[in-house]
């Protein structure tokens, strides 16, 4: 069963105009490029059901100062509440759920800070998303969340998936010492 998605396009007064509803993540990514070749505004994609943004297309050169990360999560509500904690402090969040969909969103390369990747798969799922994010983003930080008793080496960063205390001070401390910028 494929998700919902809505396609808004950002209004140069802050509004947002529905654009066209889809199904399916590829076509939501494929419905924010055509609209963003028709309109110099900021158009977005989001879940129809949740509202998280799960592409952005056309953001104004204001929003570009804001860190962006993006996650990959294997539990929707432990995504929805770290975007939810993220976006509070002022970071933009884009969410995706699993490898495959980061992946398609991913395909055209985009500026992101950092990636942050969630506990809830297996450890090979989640080695191989860090693998191919190093593959493709190189200078992108990595974040992993993690279950108790295990790390992922081949990420930048490692904590305990047990509440924003463990994490949250990564990320801080992270952006307050970069003077750097992921991939464009």
């Amino acid at each position: 069963m494929y998700r919902a998605y809505d396609i808004f396009e950002v209004m140069p007064d802050g509004s947002t105009i529905k654009r066209a509803a889809v199904s399916g993540l590829e076509f939501a990514k494929l419905a924010a490029e055509e609209l963003s070749k028709r309109t110099t505004n900021e158009c977005l994609a989001s879940d129809e059901k949740t509202h998280q943004v799960v592409a952005q297309m056309n953001v104004p050169s204001a929003k570009r100062t804001i860190k962006r990360i993006f996650q990959i999560s294997y539990d929707e509500a432990a995504g929805l509440r770290r975007t939810e904690v993220l976006r509070s402090r002022g970071y933009g969040v884009i969410s995706v759920l699993g490898n495959e969909a980061a992946k398609v969103l991913l395909s055209s390369i985009q500026h992101y800070d950092l990636f942050i990747v969630g506990h809830a798969a297996t450890e090979e799922t989640r080695r191989e998303i860090v693998d191919w994010l190093k593959a493709n983003y190189p200078q992108v930080k990595i974040l992993a969340m993690n279950p108790p008793c295990q790390q992922m080496t081949n990420a930048d960063y490692n904590a305990l998936q047990n509440g924003p205390e463990s994490w949250l001070p990564i990320v801080t401390e992270r952006f307050a010492n970069s003077t750097e910028t992921g991939a464009a």
